[in-house]
This record gives C-alpha cells, sequence and structure tokens, in this order.
C-alpha cells in the first residue's frame, strides 16, 4: 500500500470525492487543497500525487524541482499540457492504476526557456498553430474537423520571419557562428511524444535523455505549407521521412534571437522576448512516467543537426522582402541554367532541320504500312519538344525575341515535315484509309489531355537537370509527329476532310502543350504571375477556341461507344449480334455481324434491322454480314 498525499483543484471538491478518492482507496494518506499546499512542508519521503490543472502545476513547478519531489500527475479536465508532456493517461482510471502499480520513479529531464519550465512544447510564430495543435482523445470527426479548420486558417498572407538560431555542438560549446534563416515558425519539444509533428518524424527520444529537439518550418511556398497540412491532417501517427522544409536540431541547448520581437508560447501561453534562450536541466524531477512517456535507462546522446536546406544568404532575403509564394521560386542558378538552355533550344539548326526531315519520312512511311512500331520509332526522333517548351517559356515572361525564334523554328520544322509527307503521299501507289490514319483525323477532348500531359512533362524535364529529357521528348513526339505527317498525306491525296481532322489535331496538341508547359513553369516558380497572366490569358483562349470542335468529337465518341456497348453480344429473334461498327452517328450508319444457326432470308434480314431500331429508339442504315454456325 502507497501513502499518497494528494494534492487537488479545490474548485473540483466534488469530484475528487465522487471519483477520485474512491479509485485511490485506501494509499491517500492526506488531501490538501491547492490553496493550501505552501502551509505544509514535505520530505523527499513524501510520495504527492497531483490532480490540478495546467496553470496550478506550472505555479507549482518550481517547488517541485527544487524540492525534488516524488510525484505523479492524474488528469484533470484542464490539464492538457502537462498531461501529454509526462505522457498521463486521459482516463482517470487508468492513470490511478499506473500510479498504485508502478513501483519506481524515473528521474526525467525538464526543458526550461528563458528561465521557465515548459511541461510540453513551445511553439514559435502566430501561424504556426496548423501544426501542433492537437487533442488526441476528440472524437474522431471532431478531431479531422478541427485539423481541416486549422488547415483553411493558414491561407491568410503569409510571411516568414527572420531568426538567427546558435546551439550546442557535440562538445558542448556552442557554435562560434549562428545561423541566419528566414522561417514561419519553429516547434521545440523536450521529447518527441509532445506534438503532432514531433511524434511524426523525432525517433530515438526519450524524456530523460538530456536533449531538447527543434523543429524549424522554413517552407519557401505556399504549397509546400498545404502539402503539409493534408499530411498533419490525413496523415496516420506512424513515424515518416522528416520533409525537406522542416529542419531539425537535437541537443541540449539553443539560443534563438531575431531583429523582431519574437511572439512565442510555452505551453499555450503567449510570451514576446527579443531572444529565448532554451537548455534542458537533465533528471531534475523524480516522476510516475505516464503510460504514454517513454524513458530508457541506455539512451544515447546523439545530436542532430539537419540544417542544410534552412533558406540563408539571397534566398533568405528573398522570402523575407515578400509575402510567401504560392509556389517555389527558382533559384537565381536554376533560372539561369533553364534559360541558357531555352535560348539555345529556339534557334533553328542545320541538325533540327535534318532530325524534322528524317521523323516524318519514318512516320509517313510507317503510316502507309499501317505499322505501330515504325511511327514510334519517328516519335523517338523528332526534335519538336524543344522549341515547344521555349515557346512556353517565352508566353510566360512575354519575351518576346523568345516567341519570335521558337515560332521560326517550329515553324520551319513543320514546313519541312508537310514538304516530305506530301512529296512521299504523291509518289506512293497508296490511297487506303487505314487504321494509323484514321486514329488521327478524329480529335477529341481526350487528345488534348495527351497534348497537356506531354506539355507537362516537357517542362519539368527541362527545369530539373536530373531528369531525362528523351522521356519528355517521346511523350511530346506521341502528340505532334503522326497528325503532321497525316495532314501532309491529307494534302498530298487531295482529301480536305483528312487534312483538316489531322491539323486541327496538330493546333489542338500544340496549344494544348504550350499552356500546360507555361503552367508547369509558373508552378515551379520560373515567373512571377502577375508578368505570366497576360501570355497565359492568350494561351487558355486558344485552348478553349479549339476546345469547341473538340468537345464535339468527343460527344460524338460517347455516343458511338454506347451505341456499341448496347449492341455487342446482344441476342435478338434470329442469332447473336458481333464485331459492331459505327460508320456514321448522323445519320447512324452501323455495320455488324449476325451470328445464326442457319442462313438468313430477305425477311428475317428486315427483323434484324427492325430489332436494332427497336434497341437503338432510331432509324438507321445497316451494313450487314451474317455468320452461320456450322
Amino acid at each position: 500500500m502507497k501513502s499518497i498525499t494528494l494534492i487537488y483543484d479545490e474548485r473540483l471538491e466534488e469530484e475528487v470525492e465522487s471519483k477520485v478518492l474512491p479509485l485511490l482507496e485506501n494509499n491517500v494518506k492526506i488531501k490538501i487543497p491547492y490553496k493550501n499546499h505552501k502551509k505544509y512542508e514535505f520530505s523527499e519521503e513524501d510520495f504527492i500525487v497531483c490532480y490540478l490543472s495546467d496553470e496550478q502545476v506550472r505555479e507549482l513547478f518550481d517547488v517541485i524541482i527544487e524540492n525534488h519531489w516524488k510525484i505523479g500527475f492524474l488528469p484533470h479536465p484542464k490539464m492538457t499540457e502537462a498531461r501529454q508532456g509526462f505522457g498521463v493517461s486521459s482516463k482517470l482510471e487508468i492513470a490511478v492504476e499506473n500510479i498504485l502499480n508502478t513501483d519506481e520513479l524515473v528521474e526525467v529531464d525538464v526543458l526550461f526557456a528563458n528561465g521557465q519550465p515548459v511541461l510540453n512544447k513551445l511553439i514559435i510564430g502566430s501561424s504556426f498553430s496548423l501544426l501542433y495543435a492537437l487533442d488526441n482523445d476528440e472524437f474522431f470527426f471532431k478531431k479531422y474537423l478541427n485539423r481541416f479548420k486549422r488547415f483553411l486558417n493558414s491561407f491568410k498572407r503569409v510571411r516568414l520571419h527572420p531568426y538567427s538560431i546558435n546551439w550546442s555542438k557535440d562538445n558542448g560549446e556552442m557554435q562560434s557562428k549562428a545561423v541566419d534563416t528566414a522561417a514561419l515558425g519553429m516547434v521545440v519539444v523536450q521529447h518527441g511524444q509532445s506534438s503532432i509533428l514531433s511524434r511524426r518524424i523525432i525517433e530515438d527520444s526519450y524524456a530523460n535523455d538530456g536533449m531538447l529537439h527543434c523543429l524549424i518550418l522554413a517552407p519557401k511556398s505556399i504549397w509546400e505549407i498545404i502539402k503539409f497540412g493534408f499530411y498533419s491532417i490525413f496523415k496516420s501517427s506512424k513515424r515518416s521521412k522528416l520533409p525537406d522544409y522542416v529542419a531539425h536540431i537535437k541537443t541540449n541547448k539553443v539560443s534563438i534571437s531575431s531583429n523582431q520581437p519574437i511572439s512565442y508560447a510555452i505551453d499555450e501561453v503567449l510570451v514576446s522576448a527579443k531572444s529565448i534562450e532554451l537548455e534542458v536541466q537533465p533528471k531534475v524531477i523524480g516522476i510516475v512516467p505516464g503510460t504514454a512517456l517513454e524513458t530508457n535507462e541506455q539512451v544515447k546522446k546523439t545530436k542532430v543537426f539537419k540544417v542544410q536546406n534552412l533558406p540563408q544568404g539571397e534566398l533568405k532575403n528573398e522570402l523575407l522582402e515578400r509575402y510567401l509564394p504560392f509556389t517555389n521560386h527558382a533559384t537565381t542558378e536554376e533560372f539561369k541554367w533553364l534559360f541558357t538552355t531555352l535560348r539555345e533550344n529556339s534557334k533553328t539548326t542545320s541538325s533540327y532541320l535534318v532530325l524534322m526531315a528524317l521523323s516524318t519520312i519514318i512516320a509517313t512511311f510507317g503510316l502507309f504500312g499501317d505499322s505501330s512500331p515504325v511511327i514510334i520509332g519517328a516519335m523517338i526522333l523528332a526534335p519538336l519538344m524543344s522549341p515547344i517548351i521555349s515557346l512556353a517559356m517565352g508566353v510566360l515572361r512575354q519575351d518576346d525575341q523568345l516567341i519570335s525564334r521558337s515560332f521560326k523554328t517550329i515553324g520551319y520544322g513543320m514546313a519541312i515535315g508537310y514538304v516530305f509527307a506530301i512529296l512521299i503521299t504523291w509518289f506512293t501507289p497508296l490511297n487506303i484509309m487505314n487504321g494509323e490514319i484514321s486514329a488521327r483525323i478524329r480529335p477529341n477532348l481526350l487528345d488534348l489531355g495527351v497534348a497537356a500531359a506531354s506539355g507537362v512533362a516537357g517542362a519539368y524535364a527541362h527545369s530539373k537537370k536530373e531528369v531525362a529529357k528523351t522521356l519528355a521528348g517521346v511523350a511530346i513526339a506521341v502528340a505532334l509527329v503522326p497528325p503532321l505527317a497525316v495532314s501532309g498525306v491529307g494534302f498530298g491525296w487531295g482529301d480536305w476532310a483528312v487534312f483538316w481532322g489531322a491539323l486541327l489535331l496538330l493546333g489542338t496538341n500544340l496549344a494544348g502543350m504550350v499552356l500546360a508547359a507555361a503552367l508547369t513553369f509558373l508552378f515551379l516558380g520560373f515567373s512571377p504571375f502577375r508578368l505570366a497572366k497576360k501570355g497565359l490569358t492568350i494561351s487558355l483562349f486558344f485552348v478553349v477556341l479549339i476546345s469547341t470542335p473538340l468537345a464535339f468529337g468527343f460527344s460524338k465518341m460517347v455516343k458511338e461507344n454506347k451505341i456499341i456497348q448496347n449492341l455487342s453480344g446482344k441476342e435478338i429473334s434470329v442469332g447473336v449480334l458481333r464485331d459492331v461498327k459505327v460508320i456514321r452517328v448522323s445519320p447512324l450508319k452501323i455495320s455488324l455481324t449476325v451470328v445464326s444457326e442457319s442462313p438468313l432470308d430477305i425477311n428475317q434480314l428486315n427483323e434484324v434491322k427492325e430489332d436494332i431500331e427497336d434497341a437503338l429508339g432510331q432509324e438507321i442504315e445497316l451494313e450487314l454480314s451474317v455468320a452461320v454456325k456450322l
């Protein structure tokens, strides 16, 4: 049996009598209202159990440390920070059972900020609440609703703040020079169980390892906050990799200062100061550890300094001068490298013209031969990607010289392609519409989607040195070389339906690629929106304009698919319908095969037509084949 001294909140006298004391049974030696605790002197032999609010625990904390009390905590309704900091269960029954059944106390560390004890966590920055506010004991729906509300509140004008951060090195001495950076805010905890953020990404952290953890959120765009918001809302509690924009310092002492007042909260109590001195005092109180508190007798006091991704120098100054942009801004090095590449790619060279001619020749022969492998070879060889991506950047940044050069290069390449496609058509004694040709004369919205994806792939590959540009080149060529060759074939045949159909697909792909690539560059931070607005508006206008016939084509394709789906495999009076094809939608003309047990006479054929018209609810023209089962 334990001899417990219970210090309780006198405002909850009734609850103490009805709930707490019955659970503690006969183990309570004396119960003392909090307001009277100063009248008593406690020795190191006394075992004190507190049923107090966070505010009361904080007021009592200096006395606890000074007298080195042996202490346990029960979950008071208003004790959230101390409960999380000491791993106390929110359920009174579990907390009491843990206190009564635990024989050995554990000496744990205490984190101090400017001399004030931190029960659970210290938060720097008023915009940082999204990442740490969490009540584990809320109902599921309420918990996620509250997280989502905090997430929406983060979409305000956001500025980073300047901070100078110094810390204790492996030898215990402070660094000779502080790191000057820009950050949205920080979370400082003594162990990894204190906050939603620290639980996700801090490993090997104990309440008695003599270390603190400083997590610094330094996003370079609103987009990174959005990603982290969804991460915080929907991710499970399993630990995962530290995001690139969150720095991590694990040591025993950290100094944080700024040329502006620093707003911070110690256990959600707001404070302001010019500098914050953080230090862990090891093993200063002996407690009954809560069920969620992790301690280890053989702790590894390994320090961690993951600060390489903190913005410094020119980037730090850029981020401090303005509100946080929606997307990451490209660095000066990335910007110079990409623009040098795009200006070179926009030039018309002899190699470009030769490759354009060869790819079109290969594609045209492949079209006449109805050969997909040959056409794919032409796609790989085609050099059209480079000037199209250069054009997209020119449109985005309103660079007239880049736009002019890119247009000329694309125009010369397409002219060369048309010449060779037309010449081959004139000298080839074939005038049959095969599958590869007919597939490229009826463009629809799906083709626009292919073009957009190709544009994104091309822009992304150009902006990243490590991505193989040949992959994006294939994606772009898929959308451009074959329709160019088909359009040339249509011109050579004098078949204007083929010519205009393929030309519409070519224009669709070109407009879709330019817009998608420009938006990708905007998202990657290669242009401010105010500069890009005009070019994007013009590109969007052309895409919308060209989408009208595409929408009609897509609607037509949907109707055809519905007809084929309705009729394929349908059983009628004389047999089963197979191989359904829609030749024309208006007026509707269909080709199909009837599989029958015996040959059909003219009356039965008319009956087949009537059955199909009844099924579709409209008159049709019918090309009918009969297959007889033997």
